[in-house]
């Protein structure tokens, strides 16, 4: 089958409150749509949604590099394989642009698959639920004591909070609340401190954090600070996870250098950060060789990247809890079977898509 033309749709995600992180407050999200046609058939649909002030990406550069990309797509066969169009993909793209690349994987895999089906597997036939974590947002001590307790009421058991932005007594105390309502066998706790903490102290916090039972932080301190890093991973009695310390690392060979160097006890998997399905897969394989563990999360994609990652997810066999939870962020996101029940998201067969041309 032949791709014969290529559209693409830009789309601003609206959230329903302002998401509070310590790089900042999220208020909207510019994503877009690729689109792929065959004889005015709609065959593939990926989705490419950098995030300003983390991606790599040159946002404002996004328009002019998705025009050229659809010239190269028109007139080229949907390959036959995963393999061919993982291949494919990375012809077609470049490292600088990561979010391109996993949208160009996700519409041609879609357009081999057909019916938003990114892997065929058991998720997308409603046989296989995957455990989420909830996400706390940082705010005002109130609004994230109320979300707190939103996902324990909704049967979460994995709880996931945002620190590094407002002191860390009243973190620490929030956190405390939550273990003196369930134990570490009831609630798994895992906080994440996107690059917030200085280096001098950040092993002082990591001990307090871990007298509370936390399953791990992600990215305690910012990216590129190898030899700290790996100081703290050995170091600290809290496992560490590598977030923003993968962004920008694309060869195999160096993607290992950086693993074997710091020694995380996990990595987090972004595929729209660090250079889509194809790189992911790359990072499975090293990080399992090294016997250091990972998780995937999206990174605050509408329902048509985030089923790409759940898909990816359950591909790879995923057992413990991903951060699979943000499809439920939005105003005017696209309807979608991904639906979310007492931790876990599935794939509600009674439920069908939307259409992107009813966004606004």
């Amino acid at each position: 089958m032949q791709i014969t033309s290529v559209e693409i749709q830009e789309h601003t995600l609206r959230f329903r409150f302002e998401a509070g992180t310590s790089r900042g407050t999220l208020k909207e999200k510019k994503t877009w749509y690729l689109k792929l046609y065959n004889e005015g058939n709609l065959i593939g649909i990926g989705e490419a949604g950098p995030l300003k002030g983390l991606s790599i990406e040159n946002i404002d550069e996004m328009p002019a590099q998705l025009e050229l990309l659809k010239s190269k797509l028109e007139g080229q066969q949907i390959p036959d394989s995963m393999e061919a169009v993982l291949e494919l993909a990375e012809k077609l793209t470049n490292d600088a642009f990561p979010s391109i690349r996993f949208a160009v994987e996700t519409a041609l895999l879609n357009a081999l698959y057909k019916d938003k089906t990114i892997f065929p597997s058991d998720f997308v036939r409603n046989e296989k639920r995957i455990p989420i974590n909830g996400l706390i947002w940082m705010g005002e001590k109130g609004f994230m004591r109320q979300q707190i307790e939103e996902k324990i009421k909704a049967g979460f058991n994995c709880i996931k909070m945002k620190i590094g932005a407002i002191d860390f007594e009243t973190e620490l105390e929030l956190l405390k609340s939550i273990r003196d309502q369930a134990n570490e066998d009831q609630m798994i706790l895992r906080v994440d401190a996107n690059g917030a903490f200085d280096p001098a102290n950040a092993l002082d916090k990591l001990d307090q954090l871990s007298a509370l039972g936390i399953h791990s932080i992600e990215q305690p301190i910012k990216a590129g600070q190898i030899n700290k890093m790996k100081a703290l991973c050995k170091e600290s009695s809290l496992p560490i996870a590598l977030d923003e310390e993968l962004i920008g690392v694309n060869n195999k060979v160096e993607k290992k250098a950086l693993l074997a160097a710091i020694q995380p006890q996990y990595i987090i998997l972004k595929p729209s950060l660090i250079g889509g399905i194809k790189s992911t897969l790359e990072w499975v394989q090293i990080a399992e060789s090294l016997n250091i563990g990972w998780w995937m999360t999206s990174m605050l994609e509408s329902n048509i990247g985030l089923n790409a990652i759940c898909q990816l997810a359950d591909y790879l066999q995923v057992e413990i809890h991903q951060g699979l939870g943000t499809g439920q962020l939005y105003h005017n996101n696209i309807d979608s079977p991904l639906t979310i029940k007492k931790g876990h998201i599935y794939y509600d067969l009674q439920k069908s898509w939307g259409s992107l041309d009813d966004l606004t």
